[in-house]
């Protein structure tokens, strides 16, 4: 076969890995064209304006005002801002790195296998969807949801008030991690089960250890998802429901008619970062990220 007729066969192979990525991306785009578009754009004009008439939606231009509001005179947007980006960028790369310790362990050979990765995955059943809501709407404060470890009063009399802030702080951020870790666990389960065995026996044959074979064999081969649960995992902190920095967007939205603007002001600001943060992640990553044998 000619070097044409080969690049002309693999063209037409993209091509229909594109089709099929097009055909499953129909649904959403029927529902995002007939469901999300006009409240988007509705809420990027909102944005902009101040309501004149709540009757009707009437809204007046008042360009960046809403903007300079938040930014300038908001005593309260920023710091809630500054903290929600900050647990987000810690609480990402640990909770990769537990994802990923579980799910080999997990998918090893092992008695009570079947237990463990439905233990692991209870929390997201329980954390997300109606569950939570019911939780937080009997009065629940989404903080004391997630921050289940308590330190004994005892052992905070003996630390002191200082360590016993960072100890707290560490069992907290611990919490939030077991919580948070279930979808990724699944995910990584689904990589690591991906990857032929036949490059394991091929490197035992060679001589190769446990922890050469993790370093050459499964950490290159389960970056694409790795990358996916990093994606994943950021966008799930941003939009967790007892997220503080949501709670205050939405209670400035609804909580007070005349604050509609600036709730949609805030809205925007926070999902263009997390947008950016987004872009900026696949950016990088993708340098590292290994298909069909090579680097992407």
């Amino acid at each position: 076969m000619s070097g044409k007729a080969k690049k002309k066969r693999r063209m037409s192979m993209e091509k229909k890995r594109s089709l099929e990525a097009y055909i499953f991306l129909i649904p959403w785009l029927i529902g995002l064209f007939l469901f999300f578009l006009r409240p988007i754009l509705i809420s990027m004009q909102l944005s902009f304006s101040d309501i004149v008439k709540l009757k009707g939606f009437v809204m007046d231009w008042v360009g960046l005002e809403n903007y300079r509001y938040i930014f300038f005179y908001d005593i309260n947007f920023i710091p809630m801002f500054l903290q929600t980006v900050t647990d987000t960028l810690l609480n990402t790369p640990i909770c990769l790195v537990f994802s990923l310790v579980i799910a080999i362990l997990i998918n090893r050979p092992m008695k009570g296998r079947g237990f463990f990765r439905a233990a692991f995955f209870i929390p997201v059943l329980l954390g997300a969807g109606y569950v939570m809501k019911q939780m937080l709407g009997m009065g629940a404060d989404g903080t004391t949801i997630t921050t289940g470890i308590v330190v004994p009063e005892l052992i905070a009399d003996l630390l002191g008030h200082n360590l016993t802030e960072f100890l707290q702080g560490v069992l907290d951020r611990i919490t939030v991690v077991l919580w948070k870790s279930g979808v990724q666990i699944v995910l990584f389960l689904a990589g690591l089960q991906g990857i032929s065995s036949s490059l394991y026996e091929a490197a035992r044959v060679d001589g190769a250890t446990e922890w050469e074979m993790f370093w050459k064999i499964t950490l290159p081969m389960i970056t694409p998802v790795i990358l996916m649960n990093m994606v994943y995992t950021i966008v799930n902190f941003f939009t967790d429901a007892t997220n503080p920095i949501v709670d205050y967007i939405y209670k400035q939205s609804f909580g007070n008619p005349q604050q509609f603007a600036h709730g949609a002001a805030m809205g925007w600001v926070y999902f263009a970062f997390a947008f950016l943060l987004c872009i900026i992640t696949i950016g990088v990553m993708r340098r590292f990220v290994y298909v069909s044998g090579g680097k992407e």
